[in-house]
């Protein structure tokens, strides 16, 4: 009996709408009745954002065969606002950068852990990463061969380009790109890295990896789909967090963007973040498809001889030659900025947080602002919002059931 080729999972950012990954990989893990005792379900794990946080959980845990996909639902389960979703009035008002630069004047050489002015303090997302995850098992799996390989994006403010945090099995190397904004790193990857994977300019301050820094990767990298197929993965599980619906209007006054004034900066944002972090998904579905049509029409047309030529070619320009790789994909069959805005109406007033949050939550609340749920739908770090996204998650996993048991062999 041949062995399953590896299969990877490639997890999607976009802040607390991460819990709707968890509910995907809880209802994989349901369909196909996976066991504590059995090998784990994914070789590769590629994550960026949130996704790297999911991932790395799920690495920590691949020595059991269901992965604890249940403790990673409890864990969004558990978030709180008052606790994850706090304003940093000193990090936004730049006071920490200047306590950064009196003690370098002093002649201290430490960097500061968080560079820059942001939003959000990040202390309670902090402690989950650090307490949720188990980081000495999480080496260990790999170390194992439990995993072969765990690649995570994130973005160098320095000169913008994406880098490939690669922490892989021995005997296992991460493929290199020869893509120029793009680059590899071999490291062990630890709390810093992910954090910094998941820094979302503005809402979080860049993180210090090294002597560096480094912003959210899905900035340009959202859905590390190539980074998992580098890291050894021959099929992947792709999750995402965009809900696309057909669109069927022919300008921008029929599919509802005119505007009769200037849009407001809550909007702007919401907008911002959707084009920055969820946008890039389809076309890079749509990119990985291409070549798997292009590969079978090549493999058919053309003499072995020909074809190993082919492969030479992309093995000089991209780093290592192309083969088609099988997917199954996963998208809300909800919009996720929707269901924000009808759970904020529903518990207006809920929260006393502060003028700010309370502005924010009511902005978000109002039926006419699509735009404005979909930004709350980042910064939801809500345990009750966080079941309706699991719970949607395992709808459409469950939905989905005989295609997963055919992926896994198990149909």
């Amino acid at each position: 009996m041949s062995l399953r080729p590896p299969i990877g999972i490639v997890l999607s950012g976009g802040g607390a709408r991460g819990a709707y990954e968890a509910g995907v990989v809880a209802g994989i893990t349901e369909v196909l009745g996976a066991q504590a005792d059995e090998p784990a379900l994914f070789s590769v794990v590629s994550g960026t954002s949130v996704g790297a946080i999911n991932g790395a959980f799920l690495v920590a845990n691949a020595h059991r065969g269901d992965m604890s996909a249940q403790r990673l639902v409890d864990v969004w389960t558990q978030f709180e606002l008052s606790k994850h979703l706090r304003v940093d009035l000193k990090s936004l008002m730049g006071w920490q950068g200047a306590f950064t630069f009196l003690r370098r004047r002093k002649g201290s050489q430490d960097l500061a852990e968080h560079f820059g002015r942001s939003l959000l303090d990040v202390r309670g997302l902090e402690d989950v990463v650090r307490h949720a995850i188990d980081w000495g098992r999480l080496h260990q799996n790999i170390d194992d061969g439990l995993v072969l390989g765990y690649v995570i994006a994130a973005l160098h403010i320095g000169t913008g380009v994406t880098t490939l945090f690669a922490e892989m099995a021995p005997g296992h190397i991460f493929k290199a790109t020869n893509h120029p904004r793009r680059q590899a790193r071999a490291e062990r990857i630890e709390m810093e890295h992910v954090l910094a994977s998941a820094a979302i300019p503005l809402l979080f301050p860049a993180r210090r990896v090294g002597h560096t820094y480094y912003v959210d990767g899905g900035l340009r990298f959202n859905t590390p789909i190539a980074a998992a197929i580098r890291a050894g993965a021959e099929r992947l599980v792709v999750i995402t967090l965009r809900h696309d619906l057909p669109v069927r209007a022919t300008t921008v006054e029929d599919q509802g963007y005119a505007f009769d004034a200037y849009p407001n900066l809550v909007f702007l944002l919401g907008k911002l973040f959707n084009a920055l972090l969820l946008d890039p998904v389809t076309y890079d579905l749509q990119i990985l498809e291409r070549f798997n049509r292009l590969m079978a029409v090549l493999e058919n047309a053309v003499s072995p001889e020909e074809l190993r030529r082919i492969e030479q070619v992309l093995v000089e320009s991209r780093g290592m030659p192309y083969r088609k790789i099988d997917t199954l994909v996963f998208e809300p069959s909800e919009n996720i900025g929707v269901l924000a805005g009808d759970y904020l109406r529903a518990h207006a007033g809920f929260w006393k947080m502060g003028r700010f949050y309370e502005w924010l939550l009511a902005r978000a609340a109002d039926a006419h602002a699509t735009w404005e749920a979909d930004l709350a739908s980042y910064l939801l770090f809500d345990g009750t919002f966080a079941a309706k996204l699991i719970a949607l998650g395992k709808k459409d996993a469950l939905a989905k059931a005989d295609a997963i048991k055919r992926f896994f062999g198990k149909g």
